[in-house]
């Protein structure tokens, strides 16, 4: 697969094993309250050997470019804690994986693995929405005194809040892909109508407010 076809490729194979689910006329209901015409769960391309690796490599190249080498790698539990392993193997580094929050008990941790002061880090994470989730994350790793230098992920929706609070928190974020591509190659896949895409487009501009 060429160069410049990434974002493209992942798209097309989270429709493909419907990891992502697009209803415009009958939307799901998010955690936080909103009304949405898509559910993303990225945690389904572990089942698909063939796109498990195909991701696995492109978050490898991706760091490599973006990032170079940090002294190990973080996921975020818990839908990137399998990828973030994946990586760290391929990369031969150590991983530790971050809870959304310490453990009631034992050691209270909430990095589980071993850190050292002023190790680098990259942080993996299967999917960003407004990344308060995925930030909490970075903080818990630099409370611990780990130096982030960054989060890649596999897919992200693009919110302008997500981009002022990764900015924010002086976190530089890279995605595989994005929800632009992606309804862009639902429609063209034929998965959604004209209709359908063009509701799609105008949730993601007032997505608390769509209904």
């Amino acid at each position: 697969m060429g160069i410049g076809t990434t974002a493209s490729n992942v798209a097309d194979f989270l429709l493909q094993i419907k990891a992502v689910k697009l209803s415009p006329s009958d939307p799901f209901k998010w955690a936080s309250g909103w009304n949405s015409p898509i559910y993303c769960d990225n945690r389904v391309t572990l089942s698909h050997p063939r796109i498990r690796t195909y991701i696995r490599q492109e978050l490898v190249k991706l760091i490599d470019e973006k990032f170079g080498t940090p002294d190990m790698i973080a996921g975020v539990a818990t839908g990137a804690i399998a990828q973030g392993a994946l990586v760290a193997e391929a990369k031969g580094l150590p991983f530790v994986y971050v809870r959304p929050t310490p453990k009631d008990h034992g050691t209270k941790n909430q990095v589980e693995g071993e850190v050292k002061q002023n190790q680098t880090c990259v942080v993996v994470e299967d999917l960003i929405s407004t990344g308060q989730s995925s930030l909490k994350a970075v903080h818990a790793l630099r409370e611990a005194g780990v130096v982030v230098k960054g989060m890649v992920s596999i897919f992200t929706y693009g919110f302008p809040q997500a981009a002022d609070a990764f900015k924010s928190a002086n976190c530089p974020m890279y995605s595989l892909s994005n929800y632009d591509v992606l309804i862009d190659r639902a429609s063209v896949l034929g998965y959604i109508t004209d209709k359908d895409l063009e509701r799609l487009r105008v949730w993601r501009e007032s997505p608390d407010k769509w209904a």
